[in-house]
């Protein structure tokens, strides 16, 4: 019997490199993002040829409304859920320096990228507990521990998304359902594009051990690999796709 995973923002990106993997792996898949089913249409139909269902659920998970919606779209269509991608997140529209950060920014980052995903892992969590089996794996990002004073709020949700990994792990592990951070580095993706100049010259300079752009498909391999149980004994960890940029060098 095939599994079932949620990704959400799971249409284009690093989401996208992960439905991809998972989908090769044989999973079922229920793809959310924000965009209208017309706009994702041909990429739904590429992660159809793997073989497997797939669904897109439209739904902004930063509003709890539209959460409980899509959880029942995905309860309707296949019954039960057996990994959670908690891998929707924005960037703030624009880059300000930490001490001009606005409120509405940083609430729109923290409602996306933090809020939206404890309560819909909450829900899920919940949901997995009865049927005694899950998985839940949380995007992240270099962000959460290396600073970067012109996204502040980009930063800190990232930051809160690590320790609620952390949290749940703790709380989910006596019902055997493992609880995983992936941790991102420098991704070849829409929201990199705007600073690709600024990276590409970084990169050359030696900022990464591997000295590339990291790739959805990077984020896609190792996310299958804990969906598929292939590491069942460490949840609560941090695994790191970052070329390397954040070990400690001389």
């Amino acid at each position: 019997m095939r599994k079932t995973a949620l990704i959400t923002g799971g249409s284009r990106g690093i989401g996208l490199g992960i439905a991809i993997h998972l989908a090769q792996r044989g999973f079922n898949l229920a793809i959310n993002g924000v965009r209208e089913q017309d706009a994702v249409a041909d990429t739904i139909t590429q992660l159809k040829s793997y073989g497997g269902e797939v669904i897109y659920c439209r739904a902004d998970v930063g509003n709890a409304g539209q959460r409980a919606e899509m959880l029942q779209q995905v309860s309707d269509h296949y019954g039960t859920l057996h990994v959670l991608v908690n891998n929707a997140g924005v960037a703030p529209k624009e880059r300000k320096d930490i001490l001009e950060t606005t409120e509405e920014s940083f609430d729109r980052l923290m409602n996306m990228n933090l809020k939206g995903a404890f309560f819909l892992t909450q829900a899920v969590a919940n949901r997995m507990i009865n049927q005694q089996e899950g998985c839940i794996i949380n995007v992240s990002s270099i962000s959460a521990t290396v600073a970067s004073v012109t996204r502040p709020e980009y930063c800190i949700s990232k930051a809160g998304l690590s320790m609620m990994t952390q949290l749940f792990a703790v709380r989910l592990g006596a019902h055997q359902i493992p609880v995983y951070e992936i941790r991102p580095g420098i991704i070849a993706t829409d929201m990199t594009a705007g600073v690709k100049e600024r990276y590409d010259q970084l990169i050359g300079n030696g900022l990464l051990v591997q000295p590339r752009w990291g790739l959805p498909d990077d984020v896609g391999k190792a996310v299958a690999m804990l969906a598929a149980g292939d590491l069942p004994y460490s949840t609560g960890q941090v695994i790191m796709i970052d070329g390397g940029l954040t070990l400690p060098r001389l």
